[in-house]
């Protein structure tokens, strides 16, 4: 079962929080490993998923409905994403996507909260869990750069979110273009135009973003421009630093990330891009699922 929230954000922005859980029993609520389902404030807290820059709370559903069973789940589209909010003025600032994290665990009663991220979410959580460590209580990190990305980065994300052929007519070509045609692609990649279809809505002239350009270049200004290492050494809690082995992250910029973490562990999945948690949900939960076990008891 998923079920919607609403959660004010920083700036009184709306954001839309999507809670999973197991169906309920027959004439009874949900289970969580044969007992009731965790309210606001149950230890041993609850989980936070935060989805990367394009993405939405939705690409989390595979990962939520494994987490569900043990711990509270909570997915949030983050502003200018999915549901939530798209203001025209923003800010789509770093800061500005920590407190909407920040008041997220709170309104949720999720504390002590294990945040999830994948990508600009991820670089989300560990602001959050360096800034208020009372509030996490475990952290993982799915392919993340630590790194400023590069100006020319930002041009080329520029030109490429221009190169899109929208309209689509169908979500057929929508998947596509992503998983097929897309000049940047080096081989075609199904689960890629999956992703994005997940991010489509239909129109009156066809099938366009949930999002806007403009605001999306916005909200990756902060990493592409800014190293977050300092950050990430401030983080307390145990930390699982994940990638793939054609994702973002590179082997030596993970392995040195998890030597600055205090609490610092690693690990890969093989076969898998940019997209661990969404292309290759097996191998991920592979490796974050003994993480959790170890650090967050259910």
């Amino acid at each position: 079962m998923v079920r919607r929230i609403e959660v004010t954000g920083s700036g009184g922005v709306r954001l839309a929080a999507w809670e999973f859980a197991e169906p309920p029993k027959a004439g009874g609520r949900g289970r969580y490993d044969d007992g009731p389902v965790p309210g606001p404030g149950s230890r041993p807290g609850g989980v936070l998923l935060l989805h990367g820059l394009l993405g939405r709370a939705a690409h989390w559903a595979q990962t939520a409905r494994w987490l569900s069973t043990r711990y509270r789940t909570i997915a949030l589209d983050q502003r200018g994403h999915g549901r939530s909010d798209k203001p025209v003025s923003g800010p789509y600032a770093r800061e500005a996507y920590v407190a909407d994290a920040e008041a997220a665990v709170e309104q949720l009663g999720l504390a002590p909260v294990t945040l999830i991220g994948h990508a600009m979410g991820a670089l989300t959580a560990w602001q959050l869990a360096a800034r208020r460590p009372d509030l996490v209580r475990a952290l993982v990190i799915c392919d993340m750069r630590a790194s400023a990305l590069g100006a020319a980065t930002q041009r080329e994300w520029s030109q490429w979110l221009g190169s899109w052929p929208v309209p689509f007519a169908t979500l057929a070509d929508v998947r596509k273009w992503f998983g097929e045609d897309d000049p940047t692609l080096e081989r075609p990649a199904p689960s890629r135009g999956d992703f994005y279809a997940e991010v489509m809505a239909e129109r009156a002239d066809g099938w366009r973003p949930l999002f806007f350009r403009r605001q999306m270049l916005q909200a990756r200004e902060g990493y592409a421009h800014d190293a977050h290492w300092e950050e990430l050494a401030l983080v307390e809690c145990p930390t699982l630093v994940v990638r793939g082995l054609d994702g973002a992250l590179g082997r030596a910029e993970a392995q040195e990330m998890v030597r600055v973490l205090p609490r610092g562990r690693y690990a890969e999945v093989p076969d898998a891009g940019h997209l661990i948690h969404y292309d290759q949900p097996d191998g991920w939960r592979r490796v974050t699922e003994p993480f959790l076990d170890a650090a967050v008891p259910a």
